[in-house]
């Protein structure tokens, strides 16, 4: 299968960004409804969250929570700070521009690293999945909800089938299983649940 790399994926992002949330409203009904409610529910004292995008995520997060936002499109979050505005969200919520793969900040800076709908895209999950665990304090949370391959036989091959087009055209692995790369970065998985078919993983993860 082809390999993305980061400009892969920002000239994939830059080029949908536009239309970004209109087609991830219409996925997200259909195939994993609730799932950035349950992910920000997850979410306590200072968060960050990777691959911000457009801000989806921003107005679900309680008034205790403040945010600092990484995401590599430009054009993607260049449409983010309507979305905090509108919210009012004001100096809770910091957005900056970078690769969640090398991450400009401390260690042990949160106490949540949040991902919804990420690892699919992002060219060495590994390496996300290891900043995440530095940026952590110990006992901290790496939230995420993910897609990943289909418990259905049947369904998982045909996702396979498919695969090597929507890493070409959208940088999306579709049958990427988010909870090895999380484990081999030294998290404990305290939940993992999944939904439609097993297509849909909500996993939540633990810095000892």
């Amino acid at each position: 299968m082809r390999v993305t790399t980061d400009a892969d994926v920002r000239r994939v992002f830059d080029r949908i960004a536009d239309r970004y949330d209109d087609q991830r409203r219409a996925w997200e009904r259909r195939l994993f409804p609730g799932s950035r409610e349950w992910a920000v529910g997850q979410a306590r004292g200072h968060v960050v969250e990777i691959a911000v995008g457009t801000g989806l995520n921003l107005p679900l997060y309680d008034a205790g929570t403040t945010v600092i936002g990484i995401e590599l499109s430009e054009r993607m979050l260049n449409l983010a700070p309507r979305r905090v505005a509108e919210a009012g969200l004001g100096a809770r919520v910091e957005l900056r521009q970078g690769d969640v793969q090398r991450l400009d900040l401390p260690d042990g800076i949160a106490d949540t690293v949040l991902s919804t709908f990420t690892m699919c895209t992002i060219p060495d999950p590994a390496a996300a999945a290891r900043e995440a665990y530095r940026v952590l304090r110990p006992g901290g949370r790496f939230v995420l909800a993910e897609h990943g391959p289909a418990r259905n036989p049947i369904l998982r091959a045909g996702m396979r089938l498919v695969e090597p087009l929507f890493v070409r055209f959208e940088a999306d692995h579709l049958t990427r299983d988010p909870r090895p790369y999380v484990e081999r970065a030294g998290f404990r998985i305290e939940s993992v649940t999944r939904t439609a078919r097993g297509v849909s993983f909500r996993v939540l993860a633990v810095r000892p």
